[in-house]
């Protein structure tokens, strides 16, 4: 049924999306009225860097290649400071989440303009939102100065993506979708870009792990983590993100995983209060249930089920449930200090979700 109220705020960043359009890349420098970009990667990436700092000729401020999980904040500091030393006006990350969020955290400071490249399926190019780390606590920030500028989808730089990589990465992307379907705010038009994303990456995951280089899969997988990114930007997050924010802050663990492991516990909890907006997704996964069948899923692809197999300790179970109880935010289920406990141990042991009703 439609919603007889809801508001809408339109993302405003440019998209571009071809194969080979990476070769764009110095022309939208210049679209966005700078001269000199700095290519942010991760030190995996420095080579891909070097290649598109390249192939932006006389554009080029050089490459800052030390891009970290969860953007620490010393590292947006020492970014900061090769930025300013280059005469940079604005900058073009290029790889997944790490990146695009070091490209954040620098305009959340100094407010250049920011060109994004995926090669994964974070989806957070598209976002006005940030996470960075520091004294292990990751904190969130939520503003309209942080959405890039400009974001170029190429399918062909996401071919070479490990199949773990891409696994984990579509789902964290799927993590977005998920909770916009019973977002506070959620509209209908989140809603179906929700829905049309998530089943996008539902369709194009399986399809990887059978063809790694499927072109038909990553432009799919590609399409929808835009999607999903794109919603996870208009409306608010709730249970999940936070405990993953809170869990991958304290421990150090990765991103993507940690959203995959836990998406499937907190999607299953709260499915118990609002079954009707998650019949859907449910639908989508062949399931009666939205959460059993996305850990099903999940288990038939390979993905990750464990946090004890991320290197989380045991007593993290319950320190976890401790710090994630401290912060009241919205959820469409209220909960206690036990049940996040339970949803937490379920994930760290990697065992069937339970709706707790």
């Amino acid at each position: 049924m439609l919603q007889s109220e809801f508001e809408l705020t339109v993302n405003p960043t440019r998209i571009v999306f071809s194969e080979g359009a990476i070769s764009r890349a110095q022309e939208m420098v210049e679209v966005l009225g700078c001269k000199r970009a700095l290519v942010l990667s991760t030190p995996e990436q420095t080579e891909q860097a070097e290649s598109l700092a390249a192939s932006l000729g006389n554009c080029s401020a050089g490459v800052f290649n030390n891009a970290t999980m969860h953007t620490p904040v010393d590292v947006t500091v020492d970014a900061l400071r090769v930025y300013e030393n280059s005469r940079a006006d604005c900058t073009v990350a290029i790889g997944g989440g790490s990146t695009t969020g070091l490209g954040k955290a620098m305009s959340y400071r100094v407010g250049q303009g920011q060109i994004v490249i995926p090669t994964t399926y974070a989806g957070s190019e598209v976002t006005p939102i940030l996470g960075q780390t520091e004294n292990n606590v990751k904190t969130t920030i939520r503003e309209a100065a942080l959405q890039p500028d400009i974001v170029i989808y190429d399918p062909e730089l996401s071919y070479g993506l490990p199949e773990a990589m891409s696994i984990t990465s579509g789902l964290n992307a799927v993590a977005h979708a998920v909770e916009a379907l019973y977002a506070k705010d959620r509209n209908p038009v989140a809603s179906m870009m929700a829905l049309e994303g998530a089943q996008a990456l539902l369709e194009a995951l399986p399809d990887i792990k059978t063809k790694s280089d499927s072109v038909v899969g990553r432009r799919k997988a590609l399409y929808g983590a835009w999607l999903c990114g794109s919603v996870l930007g208009s409306v608010g997050m709730a249970l999940h993100h936070k405990l993953c924010h809170t869990i991958g802050g304290m421990f150090d663990l990765p991103h993507a995983q940690t959203h995959a492991i836990v998406l499937p516990h907190a999607l299953a909890f709260n499915e118990f209060a609002v079954p009707e907006l998650l019949s859907p997704l449910a639908n989508v996964l062949g399931s009666d249930s939205a959460g059993a069948g996305l850990f099903t899923f999940s288990q038939a692809i390979g993905a990750p089920l464990s946090l004890e197999e991320l290197g989380m300790p045991h007593s993290g179970i319950e320190s976890a449930a401790k710090s994630a109880i401290q912060n009241s935010y919205w959820n469409p289920r209220s909960f206690d200090q036990a049940q996040l406990h339970r949803l937490i141990e379920n994930a760290f042991y990697g065992r069937m979700p339970e709706t707790m009703g």
